[in-house]
């Protein structure tokens, strides 16, 4: 099987195969393409629009699938306030009008000052978003990619890409996101069979 081939293969060899499979996928290049007009610091499409993306491929399923929306982040600690963040909201919205999925966008500067009404405890501020994308439930949800000047990628992946490849869901025991990571196993599991889940 394809991802049998993948896995275990040099990050350097993994990410030009994440390049190929996302730039020749219509929803993530076109979100990438529009997402770079925005011109935004710090930004990163990241999480579900990716893997989602690659396991997709991997298993032959069509381009979209699974997908619920695409997650855009940047890092803006010029103006903190919400209103600051609804304008590049707006703005994103009127840019990604028309794309088969719906954009989220979110200044991770800001996250502290919303994260424990949500969540439930308290977190520190961010440094980054790569950072951030260090912090999610999984570390096979952890990956961010943006355009390089050249239109190739930029990739994050504190944790490598090779869960991403085998199929296989692992844990991020760095916050307390162990419902997090619960919830979004078992949807992961009814869409992808081929999947192989560690507990956490």
């Amino acid at each position: 099987m394809t991802h049998l081939r993948l896995s275990g293969l040099p990050f350097e060899r993994q990410r030009e195969h994440l390049e190929a499979i996302l730039l020749a996928d219509p929803l993530v290049s076109e979100a990438l393409q529009r997402a770079d007009r925005l011109d935004l610091p710090d930004w990163w499409i990241v999480s579900g629009a990716l893997y989602n993306t690659v396991w997709n491929h991997l298993t032959g399923k069509p381009s979209g699938y699974g997908i619920k929306d695409v997650d855009l982040f940047y890092f803006d600690r010029s103006d903190l306030s919400w209103e600051a963040e609804d304008v590049v909201i707006r703005k994103g919205a009127e840019l990604f009008a028309g794309l088969s999925h719906p954009v989220e966008i979110r200044n991770q500067a800001r996250v502290h000052l919303w994260f424990e009404k949500h969540f439930g405890y308290p977190r520190k501020p961010l440094a980054s978003c790569a950072e951030s994308i260090g912090h999610f439930a999984a570390r096979t949800h952890a990956v961010g990619v943006r355009l390089e000047a050249a239109g190739g990628l930029e990739v994050c992946a504190p944790f490598g890409l090779d869960d991403i490849f085998s199929l296989r869901m692992v844990p991020n025991r760095a916050l307390d996101n162990r419902a997090t990571y619960e919830t979004k196993s078992t949807r992961a599991m009814a869409m992808w069979p081929e999947l192989a889940v560690e507990a956490w």
